[in-house]
C-alpha cells in the first residue's frame, strides 16, 4: 500500500467517524425534546377519552398529584440523607 493509499484511507475513516458523532449527538437531541414532549402528552391526559371532560380532568389532576408526591418524597429523602450525614 502506498503513502497516498494509506493517507486517503485514513481520512475515509476519518470522514466516517465524525459523520457517526455527528449522528449519534443529533439523536441524543431528538431523544430529549421526544421523552420532553411525552411527558407533557401523558401529564396533559392527551392518552385519556377527550369526549369526557370528566375523566380528562381526572387524569390530569391524578398525574399532577402524583407528581408532587414524587416530587415531596425525593425532597424528604434528600433532607433526611443530609441531617443524618
Amino acid at each position: 500500500m502506498t503513502e497516498r493509499q494509506r493517507g486517503d484511507s485514513s481520512q475515509t475513516q476519518a470522514r466516517r467517524i465524525l459523520e457517526r458523532v455527528n449522528r449519534e449527538s443529533s439523536a441524543d437531541h431528538g431523544m430529549v425534546a421526544r421523552g420532553i414532549e411525552r411527558t407533557k402528552k401523558h401529564l396533559s391526559a392527551a392518552d385519556a377519552d377527550q369526549a369526557d371532560s370528566i375523566e380528562v380532568w381526572g387524569t390530569r389532576i391524578g398525574r399532577a398529584l402524583a407528581l408532587l408526591l414524587i416530587v415531596a418524597a425525593i425532597v424528604w429523602l434528600l433532607a433526611y440523607l443530609a441531617r443524618t450525614s
